[in-house]
Order: C-alpha cells, then sequence, then structure tokens
C-alpha cells in the first residue's frame, strides 16, 4: 500500500517523465529532420542535440530509479540492477553537464569581444577548442565512471562482511567510507560549472564594455551586437541559476544517507533533478531561432506567431 508521500512522488516524476521526454524529444526531432534535409548541422545545434538525446537517457534512468523507490525501496543499493544504473547515470550525467559548459563557452567566444591576445586566439578557433572540449569531456566522463569501480570495491566488502562482534566496528567504517566517496563524487561537477561561470562573467564585462563605447560615441540605439550579448547572457544565466539548483539536488541526494529521513530526502532531490531535465531544455527552445519558430507554429494563436523577420538570439 503507497503512502501519501509514494503517491504524490509518483505522479510528479510520472509526469515530469513525460513532459521531458516530450521537449528533449522535440529539439532532437526538429533538429534532427533539419540535418536530414540540408545534410548539414551547426556545433551549436549538435550540442543542444546531443544534450537533449542525453537527457532522454537521464529521464529514464531517474524514472526506473523512482519506481525502485516507490515499490521496493529496500534493494535501491543493493545488487547488480543499481550498479549498471550507477554506471550508466555517472557517465550520461557528467557528459550532458560538460554539453552545457561546452555551449556556454561557444556563445561566449562567437560574441563576446576582447583585445587580449589568448581571447583572439580562441575566438578564432572557436569551434576547434569547443570540439576539443567536447573530447576532454568525453575522457572526464569515462574516468568518472571507472571511479565507480573503487566505491563498488568498498561496497562489495561491507555488504558481503557478516555482522559479528569482530567485523562491526570495520563494517561501520567501511559504510561510512563508502557515504563519503558518494559525496565526494559531486566534485567532479564542479568544474564544468566553474567553466560556465567564467564564460557568463566574460560575456557581461563584455556587453559592459560594448554598452560604455556607444555611450561613449553617443550611439543611443541599440545595436545587434548588443542584443546578442543580452540574449546570449539570458541564455546563460538561466541555466546556470537552474544548474544552481540541479546541483542542490545532487547535495540532498549525496547527504540523504547521513539524514533520518533518507527516502523522503532523495524524492525531493529527484523531483527537483527531473524538473531542471524539462526547465534547461525549455529555455533552450524559447533562446534559439528555429526552434522557437517550430514550436509557436504548433500553437494557431496569432498572438503567438512570430514576425517572419524575427530574429533568435544566436544564429543557428
Amino acid at each position: 500500500m503507497l503512502g501519501v508521500t509514494e503517491g504524490v512522488f509518483l505522479v510528479l516524476i510520472v509526469t515530469e517523465f513525460i513532459l521531458g521526454n516530450l521537449v528533449n524529444g522535440f529539439v532532437g526531432l526538429v533538429n534532427g529532420s533539419h540535418w536530414l534535409k540540408s545534410k548539414k548541422m551547426s556545433l551549436s545545434d549538435f550540442i543542444i542535440t546531443s544534450l537533449a538525446l542525453f537527457r532522454i537517457i537521464l529521464l529514464w534512468i531517474m524514472f526506473i530509479d523512482g519506481l525502485i523507490i516507490v515499490f521496493s525501496y529496500h534493494t535501491h543499493d543493493s545488487g547488480i540492477m543499481m550498479q549498471l544504473i550507477d554506471i550508466f547515470w555517472t557517465f550520461t550525467n557528467n557528459f550532458s553537464i560538460w554539453l552545457v559548459s561546452c555551449l556556454s563557452v561557444f556563445y561566449c567566444l562567437k560574441i563576446a569581444s576582447f583585445s587580449h591576445p589568448t581571447f583572439l586566439w580562441f575566438k578564432w578557433r572557436a569551434s576547434r577548442v569547443v570540439v576539443g572540449m567536447l573530447w576532454g569531456a568525453l575522457l572526464l566522463s569515462c574516468v568518472c565512471t571507472m571511479s565507480l569501480m573503487n566505491e563498488f570495491k568498498i561496497y562489495s566488502v561491507f555488504s558481503g562482511s557478516k555482522e559479528t562482534p569482530n567485523m562491526t566496528e570495520y563494517i561501520r567504517l567501511k559504510r561510512s567510507e563508502y557515504n563519503l566517496t558518494r559525496v565526494l563524487g559531486n566534485l567532479w561537477k564542479l568544474p564544468p560549472l566553474i567553466v560556465s561561470l567564467t564564460a557568463s562573467f566574460l560575456l557581461l564585462f563584455s556587453l559592459r564594455k560594448h554598452t560604455q563605447q556607444m555611450q561613449q560615441y553617443n550611439i543611443g540605439s541599440r545595436d545587434q551586437n548588443t542584443e546578442a550579448h543580452e540574449k546570449a547572457i539570458r541564455i546563460i544565466f538561466s541555466s546556470l541559476l537552474l544548474f544552481l539548483f540541479y546541483f542542490l539536488s545532487f547535495l540532498i541526494l549525496s547527504l540523504s544517507r547521513f539524514l533520518p529521513a533518507t527516502k523522503t530526502a532523495r524524492i525531493i532531490g529527484m523531483v527537483i533533478t527531473m524538473s531542471y531535465f524539462i526547465g534547461d531544455s525549455f529555455i533552450l527552445i524559447l533562446c534559439n531561432k528555429k526552434l522557437k519558430q517550430t514550436f509557436v507554429a504548433m500553437f494557431p494563436c496569432e498572438c503567438g506567431h512570430l514576425k517572419p523577420g524575427s530574429k533568435g538570439p544566436i544564429a543557428s
């Protein structure tokens, strides 16, 4: 018999699972069909499409994990099934986070304007820099996933030991070591967060510099460069705000092992995580010219139609 908490949680994850698949599936379908027609895809579209596909995988993983929490919570942290879920989740999640950072860097290099030689070197090679970041992200995600082997080894030690008076203290220490290792695993998410923050602040400084130059030359009207800065900043900062909630959910999920209401904490963390996959993808749709036009065209409302000449924040 399901309790009230489990019932509400089940309704929420089913709703978020359906919405998340619809939103991310829409991104993948639109960009995929455009690629089939034109036989080419821009780097930004490739990153956004890859991000949508990885998020669909993550939604499926979280949905299965949520069902296990509701219907078989006592087996949640044990067995081969959970180890496989951990492996797929760790790789897919870390790589998708890096995809967001790569997109932030791409927007920054394409739009921001600085005269420093180092920045200019990166700006002239923006596509190669981001492709290099993608390969590096793939490597780091593999290393992060391989680090799980140590966690599984520690878990097998205390889970396979018998609760005897001589082994009780040893098992307790190993269980504490395992829980601490799980918490410290969140540190893998700090580098992409720092990269995204750096790209955001560079865009802010570039916008400030550009605005000062316009005021100096008494240019009162808003030009395309200013609009591109502002729209890119809205995209990145909106994603960053949601990512901070996402990071908070992981802290909740990790620290739930040390909280008295472990199951409730995990439920809250999972709901926040799934909502991030929906919210951030929806922001990408609204801030991308091609995706937004296709999305608005699905709703026959005159006030919602884009004007033929309207432009998105960043050319795809």
